[in-house]
């Protein structure tokens, strides 16, 4: 198998969020979920993402942690649309992901960023606790859980001066997101 280290989220090299692609050579299957697991885990991002070329520009997406499969990650569908476009297929400015959250679709814009609609989860309103604080080093004025906690700071500078202990934060979900209220 081949693999790319793809940082999303950035223009500079060894910034944003990076994520492991695996590109699986034409006609194979998936590997087993033991070896996407551990080669999640050699690659040690939080995520690695096996994509599968459906042909017509479209792609089989799977998304595993060096723990488990997760159902969808935005940074390494985002990395893996930069492969697909800049590297797979040059040019393109549309690729079309099967993923087990459902189709996601990735523009390359004319000024040639990325765009995805990402898929909305309900979110239902849960008590503040001091686990919460703890985790997050401040604590929030608001959480909300859907398929991950979502955690609402009182204001930008709590977002951007927090440490969060990632340890704590995984025992509340797949994954935490920390928002200040203003956030759209």
């Amino acid at each position: 198998m081949k693999f790319l280290i793809v940082d999303a989220f950035t223009e500079t090299l060894f910034g944003g969020n990076p994520a492991g692609i695996v590109l699986l050579p034409d006609g194979a299957d998936f590997p087993s979920d033991e070896l996407c697991v551990k080669t999640a885990a050699e690659l040690r991002y939080s995520e690695t993402a096996f994509i599968q070329d459906l042909g017509n520009n479209e792609f089989k997406i799977r998304y595993f942690t060096p723990a488990a499969e997760v159902d969808l990650c935005g940074h390494a569908t985002m990395a893996a649309a930069y492969a697909v476009m800049e590297l797979i297929e040059p040019g393109e400015t549309q690729v079309c992901f099967d993923t087990l959250s459902g189709r996601l679709t990735v523009d390359k814009t004319p000024d040639g960023l990325y765009a995805m609609d990402f898929p909305a989860y309900e979110l239902s309103p849960v008590p503040v606790t001091d686990a919460m604080e703890q985790a997050i080093g401040a604590r929030p004025v608001a959480a909300y859980m859907g398929r991950d906690l979502l955690c609402v700071m009182e204001n930008e500078n709590l977002v951007r001066a927090a440490q969060p202990d990632l340890a704590k934060a995984a025992l509340f979900s797949v994954g935490a997101i920390f928002l200040p209220p203003d956030a759209k």
